[in-house]
């Protein structure tokens, strides 16, 4: 039997986001087409004799109890189906946190996917998906691993067969943007009604390009006006489109090729506190 294994644990993007309507429960319905991508943490999963979690991320000031999204993965994986003792796991970091790129539901999804190989698979990936439903809300789209649009809040998926393969270029301005603070500069009403939206149908890489759409992004650019500047920054120097991934503040650029996405990173490099990271579809 295993006993430890190595994992990367992508960060995301969306391509496409539509706020639909504000829900009673306070969430709000969405329709989003979410893309994982090459920037990735790593996790290190090790079973140990002794029983618990010991959960360690050098270099962040992440907490490493239940206040850490991975720790209340690992325990409710080990509530539903124990392990012989205990699980030590290491998390570096190089997802920026709080940026919209889906870094702790990715490392929750993580967690529960290299835990369950570690016991011998006693859960399908269903079922993985319903644990990690309970953790946050994009955590099941990292455990299906595959480019899906979402609905609902995030829990209805949807996979998209065959997507396009792009590259990157992601600027992060260097602060947390509150999710909660942008979802509330939204002005929506509420509804129990159920909603039916059309989504956009992508077969080339030009379908996304002139689909790519945030709802939030109008609400995070008032509250910081520079990421409209990184914005046009970005299609200045040579990306086909632009935009906000999630409630921000990380914003990407689409390029048609590697060598341009290089050639716009050179340029950016050394913006003040922006951190700058090239990536491509997975």
């Amino acid at each position: 039997m295993v006993n430890s294994v190595r994992r990367l644990s992508p960060a995301k993007v969306n391509l496409h986001l539509k706020v639909l309507s504000r829900r009673p429960d306070g969430y709000h319905e969405l329709a989003t087409l979410m893309q994982r991508i090459s920037l990735c943490d790593e996790m290190f999963f090790r079973l140990t004799t002794t029983p618990g979690i010991v959960l360690r991320c050098p270099g962040s000031n992440l907490p490493k109890d239940e206040g850490n999204i991975v720790h209340r993965a690992a325990a409710a994986f080990l509530r539903r189906f124990g392990l012989p003792g205990g699980v030590e796991i290491l998390l570096k970091k190089s997802i920026p946190i709080a940026a919209g790129l889906g870094g702790g539901s990715s490392n929750a999804a993580t967690t529960l996917l290299a835990l369950n190989e570690l016991a011998g698979h006693p859960c399908s990936r269903g079922g993985l998906m319903e644990m990690g439903a309970a953790l946050g809300a994009d955590v099941p789209f990292f455990i299906l691993e595959k480019t899906a649009w979402a609905f609902g809040i995030g829990e209805r998926l949807e996979a998209v067969a065959h997507p396009p393969h792009f590259h990157f270029l992601l600027v992060n301005p260097g602060f947390e943007l509150s999710t909660r603070k942008v979802y509330e500069g939204l002005n929506l009403t509420l509804t129990n009604e159920a909603i039916h939206y059309s989504i956009p149908r992508f077969f080339e890489c030009h379908d996304v390009i002139e689909e790519l759409h945030n709802d939030l992004e109008t609400v995070s650019i008032n509250l910081f006006p520079v990421l409209a500047e990184i914005k046009t920054l970005l299609l200045g120097h040579g990306a086909a489109g632009a935009l906000m991934s999630g409630s921000g503040p990380t914003v990407f650029g689409v390029f048609d090729n590697e060598e341009m996405a290089m050639k716009a990173e050179e340029s950016l490099r050394g913006c003040g506190t922006w951190l700058l990271f090239r990536a491509h579809t997975i």
